[in-house]
């Protein structure tokens, strides 16, 4: 099994590290710490290149060409990919993707 190179920008390890100081905030330093693990994970398993992914359904994200693909049902990742790695771009709540 074959891996394309995972590149993750830096806003979207702030975003998830937000998210998880938020969860930790809330006194559940575990669970903030397992979130940013399972999150980084699946990005990981993103990179398997016996998948292809299918654009964005929001027209904006989709004419750039960026891919869009749900995380727990809560969070939308963004990114792009190539035959040879995949860039994320964005680690949004699903809520403010306007379809």
């Amino acid at each position: 099994m074959g891996k394309r190179k995972v590149i993750v920008k830096q806003s979207v390890a702030g975003s998830i590290a937000e998210i998880a100081w938020f969860v930790e905030s809330k006194g559940m330093i575990e669970t903030a710490e397992r979130f940013s693990d399972s999150a980084y994970d699946f990005f990981e398993n993103l990179g398997d290149e016996r998948k292809s992914y299918r654009l964005c359904k929001e027209t904006k994200r989709a004419s750039f060409g960026f891919k869009c693909v749900s995380y727990k049902k809560k969070y939308t990742v963004v990114f792009i990919e190539s035959e040879s790695e995949l860039i994320i771009c964005e680690f949004i709540l699903s809520k403010l993707v306007w379809w």
